[in-house]
């Protein structure tokens, strides 16, 4: 793997993991020692995360991690609406009815595994990410496809604050487990009506218990 790429992954999930908050400053002698790297593989990498949203210049200070508001949060779901919905619907007429029949088994069963042992809740993003990766394979749309892994460098980032609220993550196992299941029996319109639910919900969930993102807090 090439010293950018590598940079690049670890830098990353770092910040969408949370590891590096909103505001650190990503100091390019301090980033290329601990990451082992010289600074043009690393100023490429830093390039590829402005590009994407993650990281922005921040004139005198350098590169730092972007923040995220509530403003920032309800926008992103505006367009994961228009994305998501139309793409459940495509997936509804034009996927594997056999795929999504066994991953909606697979995410009624997903509360199982929001336990202790994996307190990162790394198997159970596993199986959200594979009803994700199912749709997109599924919608032969390569432009809606590509928008929608964009977008979701950034959802992961929101999505990992509620990682420790295993109430919700139970309830969201069920919304996902509905859109499934929907596209299974290619239903196009229950598809999109179970992922505006979804969307819905999750959204509520963090304006309700995340104040914290609004950029005031950031400072």
């Amino acid at each position: 793997m090439r010293a950018s790429e590598r940079a690049y992954q670890v830098l990353r999930e770092d910040i969408v993991a949370w590891r590096l908050l909103p505001g650190t400053v990503l100091a390019e002698v301090e980033q290329s020692e601990r990451l082992g790297v010289s600074r043009t593989p690393l100023r490429e990498a830093l390039g590829r995360l402005s590009a994407e949203g993650l990281t922005q210049a921040a004139g005198g200070r350098g590169v730092v991690v972007t923040d995220i508001s509530l403003d920032d949060v309800a926008e992103l779901f505006e367009l994961r609406e228009i994305l998501e919905c139309r793409a459940a619907a495509l997936a509804a007429q034009r996927g594997n009815p056999s795929v999504f029949a066994s991953l909606h088994w697979e995410l009624r069963d997903a509360p199982t595994l929001l336990t202790a042992a994996d307190p990162a809740r790394h198997t159970y993003y596993a199986l959200v990410t594979r009803l994700d990766e199912a749709i997109d394979s599924s919608i032969s749309n390569s432009y809606l496809a590509q928008a929608m892994r964009t977008l979701r460098v950034h959802l992961v980032r929101i999505r990992r604050l509620a990682a420790e609220d295993v109430d919700r993550l139970t309830a969201a196992a069920a919304e996902h487990a509905a859109i499934a299941e929907a596209i299974a029996d290619g239903k196009p319109r229950l598809a999109e009506a179970a992922t505006t639910l979804h969307l819905h919900r999750s959204l509520a969930h963090i304006k309700a218990t995340h104040p914290p993102l609004s950029k005031e807090h950031h400072g």
